[in-house]
């Protein structure tokens, strides 16, 4: 996953817990596209501020996903989301009752780890 996409995700996952100042521009930066010189004028502060809040508050991030991962679970649960539908797609596609039956144990199992 590209490292802006996963900022952005970060961000809404925990950013509530970073300070008021480095959530906004972190979302400024990855969410509403605006660069350093932007985001400086709007904060009245220099590029460095910005760029230093900027790497504090992915470390922040990086470092609540490692405790707490949150995303990791998530994307992993789309993953197995993913792979039961794939399975329903099957069934529609199959007729043998054996393959059925095969099938929805297959989900039911998936389905089991999700919970």
């Amino acid at each position: 996953m590209e490292n802006k996409v996963k900022i952005s995700m970060l961000n809404q996952i925990y950013g509530k817990l970073l300070t008021k100042k480095q959530y906004e521009i972190i979302d400024d930066y990855y969410n509403n596209d605006l660069s350093l010189s932007e985001i400086a004028e709007n904060n009245n502060i220099t590029r460095q501020a910005v760029r230093d809040i900027l790497k504090k508050g992915e470390k922040k991030l990086f470092e609540y996903e490692e405790k707490l991962m949150f995303m990791k679970r998530m994307l992993n649960q789309e993953k197995r989301i993913e792979k039961v539908l794939a399975e329903l797609t099957k069934i529609q596609k199959n007729d043998s009752d054996q393959e059925i039956a095969q099938i929805l144990e297959s989900i039911k199992r998936e389905l089991n780890c999700l919970v």
